[in-house]
């Protein structure tokens, strides 16, 4: 039995929602969802809508809604008994996770999407869907090969279904394979990769099987060409062509536009591909921060600027290898990092059925804030909290628009978990104020994390993320004086102090 046949409400709809998003066009299939959402009473109809949708959105790269998608989808599974549900909104939330740059969620959520489709007991299409989006994920973390045992589980399930075997053809696995090589001075290993993916292209298309390739697969088969042509490679296909397929997919029109420097380069007109790296807006997790600048370093080698290429080579092997390094990163604080989200989720559940989370950032919200500050000290524990408020914040939104202050908000958030102690505690206070909880501590550790906060947000790359708009914080902190006048009152005099102290931080950045 399939998925499917346990839905009883709508489900030709939500079929036509998945047969467009497969032809990439997932913003008609998320308003036939959004209809779903809104119409159904059939838990299954409506988690399996919820799921969907978020992998619209993520087509889209509509990142500013990934949290409250994720939230929705995971209360809407949460009491469901299937593993395939389980098992592909993980897939989909490590995706969301990687492109909001919070790569220990992301591996958690891979090694939890892996689990639960490997327990799927009758896999069917949907399944091998759940494998594919696995397959991505894995991918974007530069996991080729995990990757790429996960394509092959996908297409075995997908053949078993009576799925033709290139819809899971996946080449942009390969593709960011490919680059990745490249971007760490492996031209040659990056020329033989896309030279397999051409050679994959050429066979569908002499056995007539083209039709069946997805859009957003000829859109990687048309980098794949147009970056080997830019390496001097002699290419049979037509890169525009194929790079004009992709509808409304995000991941395709960033190809579409680095595709198209690629082609201009090939053509020996390098000053062009500057002109159009200088005003093409891609995201980093398509394929790697390091794309633009090693194709920046191609076309001022092709321009006889050495010098320039040399500088434009050294960045990109730099950000390849930032890269690498947060990945080490994730392996050596992950643990503590899952342990914390477990801990956080289990708080969040003596407080079910109201609303304590962020739906922008997925941190604690004020209300949430204010009752586990009141529990810990309650408890007889120290209690430091600091009040962390953003610099520069009022600038991103007036020069890039409430979106670009939207995924500011995400970033930070992620910054300040990514540096906290074990067992600190972190929430979004308001506006562009968060507020981290320090139990057990005194004002000698509170320093140092306020140390190590604000070298994580000065050391991050805003200016891919809002170019020309320096981010930074200013941090505040007070304790808890719990035999002063009454709990509350002595929550709100620490809030206060903890307020004056960032204020006068703010005055003395100003004046030095």
């Amino acid at each position: 039995m399939g998925w499917l046949n346990r839905v009883n409400d709508q489900v030709d709809v939500l079929t036509r929602a998945r047969a467009l998003q497969e032809v990439s066009r997932s913003a008609e299939s998320c308003l036939l969802l959004d209809g779903v959402i809104r119409s159904t009473d059939d838990q299954y109809a409506r988690a399996d809508a919820l799921v969907q949708r978020l992998s619209a959105l993520i087509n889209l790269g509509r990142t500013a809604e990934y949290t409250r998608a994720i939230e929705e989808a995971s209360a809407a599974v949460r009491d469901l008994a299937e593993p395939y549900l389980h098992g592909h909104l993980n897939a989909l939330a490590a995706l969301a996770a990687h492109h909001q740059g919070a790569l220990d969620r992301c591996v958690t959520h891979l090694v939890k999407a892996a689990r639960a489709l490997g327990a799927v007991e009758d896999p069917d299409r949907d399944t091998a869907w759940g494998w594919h989006d696995l397959a991505m994920a894995y991918s974007y973390l530069s996991f080729h090969g995990y990757a790429l045992g996960a394509i092959e589980r996908a297409r075995q399930l997908g053949l078993a279904a009576g799925i033709p075997e290139e819809t899971f053809a996946a080449p942009g696995i390969r593709l960011r394979n490919a680059v990745a090589l490249d971007h760490n001075g492996d031209s040659d290993g990056c020329l033989r990769v896309l030279r397999d993916v051409a050679a994959d292209l050429g066979r569908f298309l002499r056995g007539g099987r083209a039709e069946e390739l997805r859009p957003s697969s000829l859109a990687a088969y048309g980098y794949a060409a147009a970056r080997r042509a830019a390496l001097g490679d002699r290419v049979e296909a037509d890169p525009n062509r194929l790079l004009s397929h992709g509808a409304d997919s995000a991941r395709a029109r960033d190809m579409r536009q680095l595709g198209q420097v690629c082609l201009a380069i090939a053509a020996g007109n390098p000053i062009e591909a500057i002109t159009r790296l200088d005003t093409a807006r891609v995201s980093n997790e398509t394929l790697g921060a390091a794309e633009p600048a090693r194709l920046r370093s191609i076309a001022y080698a092709r321009a006889g600027d050495h010098a320039a290429a040399h500088r434009a080579d050294r960045h990109a092997f730099r950000l390849a290898a930032q890269r690498n390094d947060r990945l080490r990163d994730v392996y050596i604080d992950g643990i503590a990092a899952r342990i914390d989200h477990e801990e956080m989720r289990r708080e969040a559940a003596r407080f079910e059925g109201e609303a304590l989370t962020d739906p922008l950032t997925g941190l604690p919200n004020r209300r949430r804030l204010e009752r586990y500050i009141a529990a810990v000290v309650a408890g007889g524990e120290r209690v430091v909290i600091g009040v962390c408020d953003l610099d520069g914040f009022k600038a991103v939104n007036t020069r890039h628009g409430h979106h670009s202050g939207d995924l500011v908000l995400q970033r930070i958030a992620g910054v300040i978990n990514r540096v906290m102690r074990r067992g600190d505690f972190v929430a979004r206070y308001g506006g562009d104020e968060f507020v981290v909880v320090l139990s057990g501590a005194g004002m000698a550790e509170a320093a140092d994390v306020a140390r190590r906060i604000e070298a994580a947000v000065r050391t991050e790359d805003w200016e891919a993320l809002v170019p020309g708009t320096p981010v930074g914080v200013t941090i505040g902190f007070a304790e808890v004086e719990a035999n002063g006048p009454g709990l509350r009152g002595a929550i709100g005099a620490a809030f206060e102090t903890a307020d004056r102290e960032m204020l006068a931080a703010k005055n003395r950045l100003r004046a030095g």
